[in-house]
């Protein structure tokens, strides 16, 4: 497993420290038992990994970002990416299924009263119940400004109407966080949201979605049909809810970047392994330029991405805004694993394109970091929009 050897120079330390150590290990190991040998069937048949994912609940590698006050570890976004990395090396779509319930509670942990935390966090620490971020929809993905989701107020309720898509674990959900427009007129300043029960009168999983990688994370449609929330689960203030989901996914997207450092690992390892055992013209592949400078391109970038990983959990950690720093992480991560697994597709030759070799899939998985949790093209505006017209 690569991992950079501790070193400190000059006060910053690129070490972890036996915690962290214990606690990425805790994971690889988990992913290398419980994971990869369920993640071939699994993919075939888009199966919801349930099992699995009440063996890491167990374990504690969900919902780690919990604070202490209601049941969880506390952990920062440091540590919450090296359990990450070491999942999704083992697989992303079960990976992605784990770690995405700390995006559908995130908003309760950002803006949530005492009351609204002590609600709904203690008992995703209690049992392996799973959370949403219902935030896209058909037709308003990268411009949220777009939503047609509305919920009007009534009396001590709102009322809720409209659909969502593509939306991680909503068929398994207890329960969402579902960004409304309480005010169309103001756009993404006009939208507000709110914890939605999944078993509430009106809340419908209209169907799965078949993806064409990370297929054992469950990613659904959802419907709204004049159901009725009640103002306690309003989280913030009308208006508020484009800044408590841009905070959300400004904590989350370093976490989703690391999956694709623990993606093109996997696949890295594969290729390096395979380019010394398969012999062509008398030597392995691996003595030959043109494989081994893919192998020495590989290498280069998962470390790259990695510290960029590293760098925005710690601003975030240390309570600085990493909004251009996540996006950073984010589209280089992203965008570098799609690179690195068809590299390594590549050194495998024609085997590779095959579904019984392993990189097939992690191909495929690839692919869809470069989408979610906003594309790589809406990192670059984040990107151009942070240096060029900086806050202050």
């Amino acid at each position: 497993m690569a991992m950079l050897e501790e070193r400190t120079t000059g006060g910053v330390s690129f070490g972890l420290t036996d915690d962290q150590r214990a606690l990425r290990d805790l994971a690889h190991e988990f992913a290398e038992r419980e994971i990869r040998p369920r993640e071939r069937e699994y993919d075939e048949h888009s199966t919801h990994p349930a099992d699995v994912l009440a063996k890491a609940h167990e374990l504690g590698l969900m919902n780690v970002h919990v604070p202490q006050a209601y049941g969880g570890l506390d952990l920062g976004a440091f540590e919450g990416m090296l359990i990450g990395e070491e999942l999704c090396w083992g697989c992303s779509g079960i990976g992605t299924a784990i770690a995405a319930n700390g995006l559908g509670h995130g908003p309760v942990i950002i803006a949530g009263t005492e009351e609204q935390k002590r609600t709904w966090l203690p008992r995703l620490v209690e049992e392996a119940l799973l959370t949403s971020f219902a935030l896209t929809e058909p037709n308003a993905g990268s411009d949220v400004s777009g939503i047609q989701t509305t919920a009007v107020r009534n009396g001590n309720d709102y009322v809720l109407n409209g659909s969502k898509m593509f939306i991680t674990n909503a068929g398994h959900a207890a329960w969402f966080t579902v960004f409304a427009s309480t005010d169309k007129s103001k756009g993404h300043r006009g939208l507000t949201a709110f914890v939605v029960p999944a078993d509430a009168d009106g809340v419908v999983v209209d169907r799965h979605l078949d993806k064409m990688g990370q297929r054992s994370t469950d990613t659904s449609a959802l419907s709204f049909q004049e159901v009725r929330v009640p103002m306690a689960n309003r989280l913030g203030e009308e208006g508020e809810g484009f800044k408590i989901a841009m905070k959300t996914l400004d904590f989350t997207r370093p976490g989703t970047a690391i999956g694709a450092v623990g993606v093109a690992r996997a696949a890295f390892e594969y290729a390096a392994q395979y380019s010394k055992e398969r012999v062509q013209f008398g030597t392995p592949i691996a003595m030959n330029q043109g494989v081994n400078f893919l192998i020495a391109d590989m290498a280069t970038k998962i470390e790259a991405a990695r510290l960029l990983c590293w760098q925005a959990a710690w601003m975030i950690d240390n309570g600085m805004r990493a909004t251009l720093q996540s996006s950073y992480a984010k589209r280089f991560a992203a965008d570098i694993c799609m690179e690195v697994t068809t590299d390594a597709v590549q050194i495998f030759g024609g085997y590779g394109y095959m579904k019984e070799f392993p990189v097939e899939k992690l191909m495929r998985d690839a692919k869809l970091f470069q989408i979610y949790e906003g594309t790589s093209q809406i990192q670059r505006l984040v990107i151009a929009r942070e240096l060029l017209m900086p806050r202050d």
